[in-house]
């Protein structure tokens, strides 16, 4: 069960593996005027069977279930709400896949939150789930370094996400050998943050730099941090620290590599830009544009 590139490329490792069978294919039901979910396209490409409930409150989903007669439940991205009816239909019942060191940073957005929050790891967990959202012990976790720089796409698409994939077969090993451990939150620890909307992402220059910047690199590519100028919005991706003092949300200096605005104790570099209702581009050009100069207020 699952949607997106993550649900069809964990699938995929099962089928490419063949170790066992994949008896049917769970995703949500179709969206009107969206592309086909990744992974039913290719459920359907390699004959599987697919389900595509809105939910599982009536028992003809679930009788559906059953009649699969499946093992083990393998939740990869999961946004439908699954009950334990339906999570403990299989003989071994359901796993879950969550991209945070659980119970950290349960909730939707749990790669922006630690590095917008300046957290130096984070990793995944497949876990038991149960009706919470993000609750219930681990079977396994697995940790990486979030370095200073590393954006959402670092830190999700370059670390989390390829070692996530492979690690299903470990998964599914795990309950073949009968005995899955069961790793218990301590929830003195537990973290709950909403999804990172637009509201969060907008950036205060009169914060302390390493805010600005760890919110400028845990929004980008989204839902992308901004800035007004002028009045109008400006979304900023792509941008390094440097060093440099000054009245907070001037600009300080415009390159060819991009426009340096200062924050409190520090500067961000700011590398590409997305005016309103425009492309990203290279935040020189955009300057250009519209005839930025040193001494100019963002925030406006």
């Amino acid at each position: 069960m699952g949607q997106q590139a993550f649900g069809k490329d964990v699938l995929a490792k099962l089928l490419e593996t063949g170790t066992d069978e994949v008896v049917a294919v769970y995703c949500e039901p179709d969206k009107e005027g969206k592309p086909a979910d990744p992974i039913k396209e290719f459920a359907v490409e390699k004959g599987l069977p697919l389900e595509q409930p809105a939910n599982f409150d009536d028992q003809a989903t679930l009788d559906k279930l059953a009649s699969y007669n499946a093992d083990l439940m393998v939740m990869a991205f999961v946004n439908v709400f699954v009950p334990e009816a339906a999570r403990d239909t299989p003989t071994h019942g359901s796993i879950c896949f969550h991209p945070s060191l659980l119970p950290l940073h349960r909730g939707p957005s749990a790669v922006n939150w630690p590095i917008i929050l300046g957290s130096t790891k984070s990793g995944y967990s497949w876990f038991y789930p149960s009706d919470g959202l993000d609750e219930g012990d681990s079977l396994l976790q697995w940790e990486c370094e979030i370095g200073p720089d590393d954006t959402v796409i670092d830190l999700y698409f370059k670390k989390i996400y390829p070692h996530a994939v492979d690690s299903v077969l470990t998964v599914v090993d795990l309950y073949r050998d009968g005995n899955p451990p069961r790793i218990v939150p301590d929830e003195s620890e537990a973290t709950y943050e909403r999804r990172c909307n637009k509201n969060h992402a907008r950036v205060d220059w009169h914060k302390p730099v390493a805010h600005v910047y760890n919110l400028i690199r845990g929004t980008n590519p989204a839902p992308g941090a901004w800035t007004t100028f002028n009045g109008d919005e400006l979304g900023i991706f792509d941008s390094v620290r440097v060093p440099g003092d000054g009245i907070s949300g001037r600009v300080r200096e415009i390159t060819d590599e991009g426009i340096s605005v200062q924050a409190v104790g520090g500067r961000v570099l700011v590398k590409r830009v997305r005016p309103a209702g425009d492309a990203k581009m290279p935040a020189s050009e955009w300057a250009a544009s519209v005839g930025l100069k040193p001494g100019d207020t963002f925030g406006n």
